[in-house]
């Protein structure tokens, strides 16, 4: 992960070596090389994420990619658009995430909470479901993310209570291979120990405007953006309102920074009339700026 970036650009090295230098260890070996199950872990796996994101981002922008209008980040995400914003350092951004993923393991024991993705179905009917499994517990959509896609999360014995009731109402509902319930109420915890880190952080104002998953709103104002960040960890990710936003300002091309195309699969599930491109490697970047008829190589 991000090793071709590395390798074919100078400004993705810096990158990767002022996460180095900001964790006190070297998370770009770990992109590069694992192993698997240690970059699985939720504490290495935030950092190493933000990190080949921003390299993505600055390989793309230093290559002619033009800057992004708005910027957006599906939960761990919005530290990278803070960062391509300007809002947040990298150094602070990757230790902030490796503290959030610590904090997120230790606020559940392991087993003691799950997630599942839900496919098809109507949000209210899967509210109401998640509303009926819950007994006493927590269970609820944690994340809004296609108008046919959404995910539960919540104690294990409740999340699979509402399983069974969904499959009744949705078209397919997947148990996840997660560490911990994100974006529930058994995060508090977490999103306690993350306020006193948070609070010593500098926020710029932001480059261009940032919206915000817990709100899915235009956001400039960076105490409003730290504030947002810490609600993010106990709250629902709105990405579909989100990106609906976005698409009620005119916005017709999304660009899909990092890792994997996710977020741009998600897009065309909400409307295929846009455009969708991705950064995640030298081959990518490349497609993406003919795509834009930006330049004709790579420096």
């Amino acid at each position: 992960m991000g090793k071709d970036l590395a390798e074919k650009f100078s400004v993705a090295r810096e990158v990767f070596a002022e996460a180095d230098d900001a964790l006190g260890f070297a998370i770009s070996r770990l992109c590069f090389e694992g192993p698997a199950e240690e970059l699985q872990l939720t504490e290495n796996t935030q950092p190493a994420i933000l990190t080949t994101s921003v390299a993505a981002f600055r390989a793309a922008r230093e290559n002619g990619l033009p800057a992004p209008e708005f910027v957006a980040g599906h939960s761990l995400g919005e530290y990278s658009a803070l960062v391509a914003a300007g809002v947040l350092s990298l150094s602070d951004a990757v230790q902030t995430v490796r503290a959030r993923g610590q904090y997120m393991q230790q606020a559940v024991p392991v087993g003691t909470g799950a997630m599942a993705a839900v496919i098809g179905g109507e949000v209210s009917a899967i509210e109401a479901a998640c509303e009926q499994a819950c007994g006493g517990q927590v269970c609820c959509v944690a994340n809004t993310n296609s108008p046919s896609q959404f995910v539960i999360a919540g104690n294990t014995e409740a999340v699979d209570r509402a399983i069974e009731l969904l499959k009744g109402v949705a078209k397919r509902v997947i148990k996840l291979n997660v560490s911990a319930p994100f974006h529930c109420a058994l995060m508090e915890p977490a999103q306690e120990k993350l306020a006193a880190h948070l609070q010593r952080l500098t926020f710029n104002e932001p480059q261009m405007p940032v919206i915000t998953n817990v709100d899915a709103k235009i956001t400039t104002a960076p105490d409003e953006l730290r504030e947002a960040l810490l609600r993010q960890v106990s709250s629902p990710v709105r990405w579909l309102e989100s990106m609906q936003l976005l698409l009620q300002r005119g916005v017709q091309t999304f660009i899909e920074i990092g890792p994997g195309k996710v977020l741009s699969g998600l897009m065309r599930q909400t409307n295929r009339d846009t455009r969708c491109l991705n950064v995640e490697d030298a081959a990518s970047l490349e497609a993406t700026l003919a795509a834009l008829a930006v330049r004709d190589e790579l420096v």
